[in-house]
């Protein structure tokens, strides 16, 4: 993948939940939403607190989907991210 995010933006793909509750009841994929988390692929050079690899928490509605080589990616502006998971 090829891509160079630009302005004050990043590039995430979405960290999927768990298809399972704690007590073992299956969650069938018409019942999930979106996950609200993501890894950081690409970063723009105006971006400074996020660097690639970052695990990233979002708004269920943030961003703009995108699908490069198969894979379907959010690029996401600085200001609709919450926080970094450490």
């Amino acid at each position: 993948m090829n891509f160079k995010p630009l302005g004050d933006r990043v590039l995430a793909e979405r960290v999927e939940d768990a298809t399972t509750t704690a007590s073992g009841i299956i969650i069938p994929d018409n019942a999930k939403e979106k996950p609200s988390q993501g890894k950081i692929v690409a970063v723009s050079e105006d971006v400074e607190n996020i660097k690639v690899g970052d695990t990233v928490v979002f708004g269920k509605y943030s961003g703009n989907e995108l699908t490069l080589d198969g894979t379907e990616y959010l690029i996401l502006e600085a200001d609709e991210i919450f926080g970094i998971i450490k």
